[in-house]
């Protein structure tokens, strides 16, 4: 299953007319008599809300509309995430996760920025489209809410050994290079029996029929895949060979650009890949500095502006009166991890030391001295000793492993946290034709 997370950050990305529309409830339309479709443990989906995530879907597929399934496939589809999206919100709160209006102020300000927009401009865009602006910030404080949720599962679930990244790195399977991928995925319920099993496999097989058939892949992925990205027609995005679960890598290796492959049984049950592009790795070769500095600190016995001419006349004593710079850094710098060593900083990336630091390297040139400048930790003074280039391949590549298995991890974990929510919670579907096809009782417990 993709990333939670993922899902979640990229809607906050959306341009705003796709992210308006995949924003349930964001326009409320009117509804002379309103309904219980669903209820979701102690909390309940009304008809208005599918109507209107539903609207929305349709909506961002208007100039596409042959890749929708029929109206009742998706309204299935829509109420199977409007089910999932209640079930995290819920857990969320059992947990003391919440988000402040300070966040969603940010959140609002970060998707007008993104649409080139100020947040009134959002604001009366949304309107002008016929939503609720309040309605706008509380699906964004859902989302917020369930990013918060996922981090919360993982943080202390997923770690990554060195010797972890060693063995993946020289694993005769491991494929370098990148590639962008969408998939079809249809799971198998929570401890599934045989019939279950096969049931999953024959809906994999019609899928696979639809495809060789001629349907588009996008399409095929919004009628025929349970995952959460089925809406966006199963787009994965670009992935590092190395973050495959294991038992699709070959699979991939093989394939060319375009092609589709065979239902794939997977720890979850079956999925359908299309390669839509790849490309290999280069080398990144960086610019590293060398680098010293002497740091003045405000405290109890220093005021801040003492801490400023302080630095002030240490620099005018090293620039014009030529005194010792690593003497100096040893005698005055407040900076544990330097000042023994005359202020040396030995080589480093840009922004290893922060932004405002790389700033003032970016500024001068060998040998050179900067003015004093001020950050959080208090008035700096640096001197550039030097430039080199240097190959860092081999350093990105354990950093990219390491994170590649941190996600793989991520996603199995939070994969199997949802599964087991979903078949814990208790999940009624009052209207019939919303029902799964294999649940036709009165009251159906929600299935993964």
């Amino acid at each position: 299953m993709k990333q939670y997370s993922a899902f979640f950050l990229l809607a906050l990305a959306t341009a705003l007319p796709v992210h308006a529309q995949l924003l349930p409830g964001a326009a409320a339309a009117s509804q002379p008599i309103d309904r219980i479709v669903a209820v979701v443990n102690d909390d309940v989906i009304l008809q208005s809300e599918l109507n209107e995530a539903t609207r929305a879907v349709q909506q961002q597929y208007a100039s596409q509309p042959g890749q929708l399934p029929p109206p009742d496939v998706l309204q299935k589809q829509v109420l199977d995430r409007l089910i999932l999206n209640r079930l995290q919100i819920q857990k969320a709160d059992d947990q003391g996760i919440h988000v402040s209006d300070a966040d969603i102020d940010q959140a609002v300000n970060g998707v007008a920025q993104q649409n080139k927009m100020t947040p009134d401009q959002l604001r009366a865009a949304v309107e002008h489209d016929g939503g609720s602006f309040a309605a706008f910030r509380q699906q964004l404080a859902d989302q917020i809410t369930i990013q918060r949720l996922h981090q919360s599962v993982i943080q202390d679930s997923v770690s990554v050994t060195d010797s972890e990244v060693t063995n993946l790195l020289n694993s005769p399977t491991y494929k370098a290079g990148e590639v962008h991928l969408a998939h079809i995925q249809i799971s198998t319920p929570s401890g599934a029996d045989a019939a279950a099993i096969q049931a999953t496999q024959a809906k994999a097989a019609q899928a696979e029929a639809a495809l060789k058939g001629g349907m588009d892949f996008n399409a095929a992925a919004i009628r025929f895949s349970d995952a959460s990205d089925a809406l966006e027609g199963g787009d994965l995005g670009w992935r590092r060979m190395d973050a495959i679960p294991p038992a699709f890598v070959d699979t991939i290796a093989a394939m060319k650009q375009g092609d589709v492959s065979p239902a794939l049984r997977g720890p979850t049950g079956f999925n359908i890949i299309k390669l839509i592009g790849q490309r290999e790795p280069s080398r990144q070769v960086v610019t590293e500095y060398h680098a010293r500095q002497i740091l003045i600190k405000p405290s109890e016995l220093i005021s801040p502006e003492q801490a400023q001419q302080k630095a002030q006349d240490i620099y005018n004593r090293i620039v014009n009166k030529h005194q010792d710079f690593a003497a100096i850094a040893k005698k005055d710098s407040a900076d544990p991890t330097t000042a023994n060593a005359g202020g040396d900083m030995g080589w480093f990336k840009q922004q290893d030391w922060g932004s405002s630091v790389a700033q003032q390297l970016d500024a001068l040139k060998d040998n050179q001295v900067s003015q004093p400048f001020q950050t959080e930790a208090g008035w700096h003074i640096i001197e550039r000793l030097g430039t080199r280039q240097s190959d860092v391949t081999d350093e990105t590549a354990r950093n990219e492993a390491r994170q590649a298995i941190g996600n793989r991890k991520s996603e199995q974990v939070y994969d199997d946290y949802l599964r087991e929510m979903r078949s814990s919670a208790y999940v009624s579907i009052l209207v019939p034709e919303l029902r799964p096809a294999d649940d036709k009782s009165a009251s159906a417990s929600a299935t993964p």
